[in-house]
């Protein structure tokens, strides 16, 4: 019954998540279409991509609070609803800067389902059981970039590269739909943070002078930015570097994905055995050799793509296990802020995959070797976190609520 319960939730909550990554995935296959339709350059089309991510990043410094406030399912309707009408937008633009303010607004609504599921997590479950529950929500939310570049490149070869933001318009009905009918509200009135600015910042304020927080966020955060990294990159570096099809790619993108989601569905099982804080050094210790050998690789002068896609398939097993238990950790002891907490982890690790994005924007060459040194360079920025994190860290600390949080509800511990 527990399970079915997990299963049901995930689903719920790994579509309304997957909704904003289906509106990148999906579009992948396009950028060159993109282009050429727009008369843009290659930079100004992945401009696309870095507003889009930055504007998921600092949304959720938004919707987080005001889920703790109100609760979660009304932000959730104005994300979806502004996630649509920016949709529409990107689909009727007609020059590259006009696409770009709409992609700005389509991030801002996304962003309301990357912060509010995690909440609703941690509003539930803590422990074992919110990482067996957020790894089943990774396994939904996973399904966009296998299924979403596959699905992009039917609907362009149809449609376009319009035709899929029209698809997305309707993911955001289907997400709408979801949260009306089947969602119900796990933040209780009597549970929700006084409505105020002041509210806010204070709970910004007891994160950020958290440094143990904030170094599992940034461990995951590494992890999410060699992804970046290889998202961003991987288009120019298999179909114009290699040589394959927009399909190929697809399929090639997709078996990372594969890899990630199965990973992940051995966290809660893992995390019972071993616990969470030694899940996360052996997966990030492990993800770290595997980038470096395929570092390695490149350097001594090897180029073929059947080892990067084997290496990298291993390297993205390791990091499903390492982005949803890091979460879980992160927001243990701050249930009575789990908006607040979540949007933050959100905003900080989608700010790091920006910036890895625009780093490679300087070094990338359609080459692969700039984009393996930018995620080998992820990883071990990510074992150095581990280190400095979870060194010394105590299984108990994991246990216990954080006093400064609670006291955000006017509660003693």
């Amino acid at each position: 019954m527990l399970f079915s319960h997990f299963v049901r939730l995930a689903l719920i909550l790994g579509l309304l998540s997957a909704i904003g990554p289906f509106a990148i995935d999906m579009y992948l296959p396009a950028l060159p279409d993109i282009g050429r339709s727009l008369h843009a350059s290659v930079g100004a089309v992945q401009w696309s991509l870095t507003t889009f991510f930055l504007s998921l990043g600092f949304g959720q410094l938004l919707y987080g609070p005001v889920s703790d406030m109100v609760g979660r399912k009304l932000p959730l309707y104005g994300g979806m609803a502004l996630f649509l009408v920016a949709s529409v937008g990107c689909a009727l633009a007609g020059s590259i800067e006009t696409l770009l303010a709409w992609r700005l607004l389509q991030g801002l609504g996304a962003a309301a389902g990357m912060a509010i599921p995690r909440a609703v997590v941690r509003d539930l479950y803590t422990g074992s059981d919110a990482a067996r529950l957020m790894s089943l929500l990774m396994l939904v939310f996973s399904v966009s970039p296998i299924l979403a570049p596959l699905a992009g490149s039917g609907v362009i070869a149809v449609a376009g590269w319009r035709g899929v933001f029209w698809a997305v318009a309707l993911a955001a009905v289907v997400g709408l739909v979801l949260v009306a009918t089947k969602l119900q509200e796990t933040r209780p009135a009597a549970q929700r943070v006084e409505s105020s600015l002041r509210s806010a910042l204070r709970g910004y304020g007891v994160l950020l002078r958290d440094r143990h927080y904030l170094g599992l966020v940034l461990i995951g955060g590494c992890a999410m930015g060699g992804f970046f990294v290889y998202l961003s990159s991987s288009p120019f570096v298999l179909i114009d570097h290699y040589g394959l099809t927009p399909m190929q790619y697809s399929l090639a993108f997709s078996v990372n994905s594969v890899a990630f989601i199965g990973a992940a569905q051995f966290n809660g099982m893992l995390g019972e055995r071993y616990g969470l804080v030694r899940l996360v050094k052996g997966a990030v210790g492990a993800a770290c050799v595997v980038m470096l050998l395929l570092l390695g690789y490149y350097l001594a002068g090897g180029d073929r793509l059947e080892v990067l896609i084997v290496l990298y398939f291993i390297a993205s097993a390791f990091m499903g296990m390492v982005i949803p238990t890091t979460s879980v950790l992160a927001l243990e002891e701050h249930g009575a802020i789990a908006g607040t907490a979540s949007a933050l982890l959100g905003t900080l690790q989608m700010l790091s995959g920006a910036v890895a994005m625009g780093v490679m924007g300087f070094f990338g060459s359609g080459k692969p070797l700039p984009m393996v040194a930018g995620m080998a360079a992820g990883s071990l920025l990510g074992l150095l976190f581990t280190w400095l994190t979870l060194g010394g860290a105590q299984p108990s600390r994991h246990k216990q609520p954080s006093p400064e949080t609670d006291a955000l509800q006017g509660r003693r511990t």
